[in-house]
């Protein structure tokens, strides 16, 4: 059986545990940055601390480092687990899910319960697809990519590394969403966002530049 170790203690992370007792796969524990979550119990699951705290289980456990939405927090958590040489989980995808067989998803991600996937879909590492979303054909989505729920992605859309899709946004055919953007929940996207951008509204307008993480 698998066993997997999930980076995070909040309500994503928890979404996550209910996902693999769908799946069957064992949960070891949470982690967690904040030295007070040590020890304690979520729902039923030990938070057992950071990396080092575990090093005992670095050939027992698959990492989950997705158990939180920011994307920059993804990256960073990957980036750690995979420099400390713990492994980083196979994809979690929900067995009542709707997914073409010529789709690629990569190391990491999870696909939640109510998706449909249709075909020729690329999927990156540590990818958050959450509940009841929707991704038509020849979507291309990057590494470190949060889509929330309800989201609808329509044929050939490209989102490029770390940007974040809000809840129940749309995204039109052949649209380009750059890296670590935000797409503002209920948007509609039918023109490219360009990187390093925070756009939302209907149609979606950029509303200010952000930072690069």
């Amino acid at each position: 059986m698998r066993k997997i170790v999930i980076w995070g203690a909040g309500g994503h992370a928890r979404e996550i545990n209910w996902l693999c007792e769908e799946m069957g796969v064992q949960v070891a524990g949470f982690l967690d940055e904040r030295p007070e979550m040590k020890g304690q119990i979520v729902n039923g699951v030990p938070v057992l601390g950071t990396l080092p705290d575990i090093e005992a289980l670095k050939d027992e456990v698959e990492l989950i480092c997705a158990g939180v939405g920011d994307p920059a927090l993804k990256k960073r958590f990957a980036y750690h687990t995979m420099q400390s040489g713990f492994r980083i989980a196979a994809p979690l995808i929900h067995p009542r899910i709707r997914l073409s067989p010529r789709n690629t998803i990569g190391e990491g991600s999870m696909v939640c319960e109510g998706a449909i996937l249709t075909d020729n879909i690329k999927i990156g590492q540590h990818v958050i697809i959450n509940r009841s979303v929707n991704v038509s054909h020849d979507a291309v989505i990057g590494d470190y990519v949060t889509i929330a729920p309800g989201v609808n992605l329509a044929g050939n859309v490209t989102i490029d590394e770390g940007a974040y899709i809000g809840i129940g946004a749309s995204v039109r055919e052949k649209c380009h969403i750059g890296c670590w953007s935000i797409i503002g929940g209920g948007a509609f996207v039918r023109d490219d966002v360009p990187e390093f951008a925070m756009a939302a509204g209907v149609p979606a307008v950029v509303k200010k530049r952000l930072d690069i993480p």
